[in-house]
């Protein structure tokens, strides 16, 4: 089946059954039924099995999946089956706890560049998850440096105002994925991928669930 007919929230939960059975694996249990799963990861097992089937047959009938084999194809599907190669532009504070996140590596992603336009203005070297020290460069050497280390995916954490700029300097460079944390929209041709991580819009979602329980209670 072709990806643009996989609805979005299914490869979102994707991401948290790979996760849940991480966790299964971890503590031994070599085998999990759907209903299991699903309690685990918050929905129910009619999801969990029409979320695969987008995919192909998993599991035996009467016995589950097995932990391990599912966790692997889920990763395969994913695309964690190999190393994404990431950027970071705009070391501020967020900018720099990004660079700092350790779970970046357990799901197969590595941070090889980091760009600020201050880069003498920048506390460092700042030390990555596997304690080798990040060079801070200018974004002048953006296109230069995505070619020498193959990055894939740039992280944009700048001042809304230099978000667009930037964006347009990754594409520039032949960055196909971009992760957008500044809180404004940005725009970029087809044939790129722009994921927005707003922040506000979350919360906002989580106030209406507050809010609508409350008025119902």
């Amino acid at each position: 089946m072709k990806f643009s007919k996989i609805p979005e929230a299914t490869i979102r939960r994707l991401s948290n059954y790979a996760r849940c059975l991480e966790e299964m694996g971890k503590k031994g249990r070599t085998v999990i039924s759907s209903a299991s799963l699903a309690s685990m990861c918050g929905v129910n097992a009619a999801q969990v099995r029409k979320d695969l089937a987008y995919f192909g047959e998993f599991g035996i009938r009467g016995v589950g999946y097995y932990i391990k084999d599912l966790h692997e194809d889920i990763k395969n599907i994913l695309g964690l089956n190999k190393k994404w190669r990431m950027a970071i532009i705009g070391i501020g504070n967020l900018g720099s706890s990004l660079l700092s996140y350790k779970d970046f590596l357990k799901k197969n992603y590595t941070i090889v560049a980091a760009f600020d336009i201050h880069p003498e203005k920048v506390i460092g070297p700042i030390s990555e998850k596997m304690g080798r020290p990040v060079e801070i460069l200018h974004p002048s050497r953006l296109k230069e440096v995505v070619k020498e280390r193959k990055i894939e995916i740039g992280l944009i954490t700048t001042p809304p105002s230099e978000a667009q700029k930037v964006a347009d300097a990754l594409v520039d460079a032949g960055v196909r994925g971009i992760l957008n944390f500044a809180p404004t929209q940005i725009h970029v041709p087809e044939g790129f991928i722009v994921k927005n991580v707003f922040f506000t819009t979350i919360l906002d979602n989580l106030a209406y669930i507050l809010s609508n329980k409350s008025r119902k209670g």
